[in-house]
């Protein structure tokens, strides 16, 4: 495990349960000053073992649930709440910025990457160093043991959250028993690497970033998605507003670190599967079906063959008109089996033989 230096914490000032991750980090092995804006919601309490790590997506924040100060609510806020899916009355759920957060021109989000200050009062710029999940993984544990916790009570989130979710289950599943991940795969497969990837690096040039957030608006929703979402309402205003604090640096960085996920890469299959077996991973995974990003036929495949091995997998596939935001913004098909997750009673259904037709939901 790497050594992370000087962890600390400063209250931010800007909402109750806020505050400030500051550490001296080695990122790609190059030491970095970081700082990684975080939210909390309930309490911590006595036994330190009721913490719910919530990840977010790739344009997300660490705004998963209550209502930002201009009056947004959080992205799950649909999930995380007292009597929710995620019940803040029993759990104490943190959510931490990323690395290179998309919206780092927000003045609420605290990060570190290529669009923010260097030590020397210049931008990181290129001389960012190039980090990966593990990095991640190693900022979310000095954030675990500054809660002063010995693991997580969970790990959960959607799409590149999702694949946090699963690179916490693949690095230290002792220290998340229980790992939800909703709208992702156990790799970047050939739409992100062969498509999605290059596309962006082609558009941003050209388009620059208003180009990058056409290009993920579109696969985040699809052609179906997108049109029943802007039929009456104007696109291009809708860019505008996410320009205004959207980094297209942080985009194409962020784009550079989910092509490298791949659970294999840390353990073959085997062995990572005889590892979740051995230590009583509980895991749930979730699907859109049509999700221009992760088509559901991946995770189908991985969980089949996770089950096979023995271990516990709950896997289910649902339909959304939001396309792969559905993981988002479409959380009730799901929510019952996430709060079964977290009190240890999800469901062992087994799989069904194909995808089911449209406007039915799978539980397997």
């Amino acid at each position: 495990m790497r050594q992370i230096e000087g962890v600390g914490a400063a209250p931010t000032g800007t909402a109750p349960g806020a505050f400030t991750l500051e550490v001296t980090a080695p990122l790609a092995g190059v030491p970095v000053p970081v700082r990684l804006g975080v939210q909390t919601w309930g309490q911590l309490n006595g036994a330190r073992d009721n913490a719910v790590l919530v990840c977010h997506y790739y344009t997300g924040t660490s705004q998963a649930a209550g209502v930002g100060v201009d009056g947004t609510p959080g992205w799950w806020t649909a999930l995380i709440g007292p009597g929710r899916a995620v019940d803040t009355g029993r759990f104490f759920v943190v959510a931490m910025n990323t690395l290179s957060n998309v919206q780092a021109r927000d003045p609420q989000v605290v990060t570190t990457g290529p669009d923010t200050p260097h030590p020397d009062g210049e931008g990181w710029g290129e001389r960012f160093p190039a980090w990966d999940f593990s990095d991640l993984h190693a900022l979310q544990l000095a954030l675990l043991r500054h809660l002063g916790a010995q693991r997580w009570h969970a790990v959960i989130g959607p799409s590149f959250g999702a694949m946090q979710a699963l690179q916490w289950a693949a690095r230290s599943p002792d220290l998340a028993p229980r790992v939800a991940a909703v709208g992702t795969s156990p790799s970047a497969g050939p739409v992100l690497r062969g498509a999605f990837g290059p596309l962006l690096r082609d558009a941003a040039p050209r388009g620059g970033l208003a180009g990058a957030l056409r290009l993920i608006s579109f696969f985040g929703l699809g052609a179906d998605g997108l049109e029943r979402t802007f039929r009456d309402a104007d696109f291009e205003a809708y860019l505008r507003s996410r320009m205004a604090t959207a980094s297209l640096a942080h985009i194409l960085d962020i784009a550079r670190v989910v092509e490298t996920h791949d659970l294999c890469d840390i353990l073959p299959r085997t062995e990572l599967f005889a590892r979740w077996r051995d230590v009583g991973l509980r895991l749930l995974t979730v699907n859109i079906r049509g999700d221009q990003f992760f088509p559901a036929a991946e995770m189908r495949a991985f969980s089949g063959a996770s089950r096979v091995a023995g271990v516990a997998h709950t896997h289910l596939e649902y339909d959304s008109a939001h396309g792969h935001l559905g993981c988002v913004a479409d959380t009730a098909p799901f929510a019952g089996l996430l709060r079964a997750l977290l009190d240890d009673a999800l469901p062992a259904v087994p799989l069904p033989p194909e995808p089911l037709q449209t406007g039915e939901v799978s539980h397997a």
